[in-house]
């Protein structure tokens, strides 16, 4: 099932990088997709395909974790244009250090992808333990770490634990 979906998602963005979708091309893209998955079976499979725990579940709570990064891309955009159009003081930028808890290594990349995606927010440094960002507004420590602990709880976790 593991590598069914992988190579399904691997002949997808191929044919959105070609901007095509002729048969051909989508042929082409399942023996290049099917090569690649080969090649690297180790390193992406980990030795032999495992199956994906809870596929279907995350798949939908897919679209939910997207409309709040959304919602969090246009909140970041909003905070970032008052304060270059100088609509609103530039008052406490700085650094916080929030724990990363019980994420995954790849729960705390998508996080540190998620964080950064936003303007306004940039990722220092990530590790097992905390993640340092520099904020545009670093006023409310305990507020950010916070803000971040419920997107995780409410939205990631279900997709990228």
């Amino acid at each position: 099932m593991r590598t069914l979906f992988s190579l399904t998602l691997l002949t997808l963005i191929y044919a959105m990088v070609l901007a095509s979708f002729h048969p051909f091309d989508l042929l082409f893209g399942v023996a290049f997709s099917g090569a690649l998955l080969y090649a690297f079976r180790s390193f992406v499979f980990g030795g032999r395909p495992d199956p994906l725990p809870g596929l279907l579940r995350r798949c939908l709570w897919f679209f939910p974790f997207l409309w709040a990064v959304f919602l969090d891309v246009v909140k970041g955009t909003w905070e970032v244009a008052l304060v270059t159009l100088h609509l609103h003081p530039l008052v406490s930028p700085g650094i916080v250090k929030v724990p990363v808890r019980e994420r995954t290594p790849t729960g705390i990349a998508v996080s540190a992808l998620v964080t950064t995606l936003s303007p306004g927010a940039f990722l220092i440094e990530a590790n097992e333990e905390f993640m340092l960002l520099h904020l545009i507004d670093a006023s409310d420590p305990d507020s950010v770490r916070e803000t971040h602990e419920e997107f995780y709880q409410r939205y990631q976790r279900r997709v990228f634990p």
